[in-house]
C-alpha cells in the first residue's frame, strides 16, 4: 500500500527502514524519503514505527 503519495513510497519501503533501525519518522524520511515533503503520512509512518517496535518486543 501506497503510504507518501507524494515520492510513491510504499509501506512495505517503510518497512524495511524500520526493520534497518529507524525508530522515528525523522530517521525514515532520510532512509527512503516518506514523510519528507507534505507530511501527510507522518501519522501513518509513526504507526508503522510502532506496529513493528511492538511485534519486536512479543517476539
Amino acid at each position: 500500500m501506497y503510504v507518501c503519495l507524494c515520492l510513491g513510497v510504499t509501506s512495505d519501503t517503510i518497512g524495511r527502514a524500520v526493520s534497518a533501525g529507524a525508530t522515528t519518522s525523522k530517521q525514515v524520511a532520510d532512509a527512503c524519503g516518506a514523510g519528507s515533503e507534505c507530511g501527510r503520512c507522518r501519522r501513518t509512518v509513526r504507526a508503522i514505527i510502532a506496529a513493528a517496535q511492538s511485534g519486536s518486543a512479543r517476539e
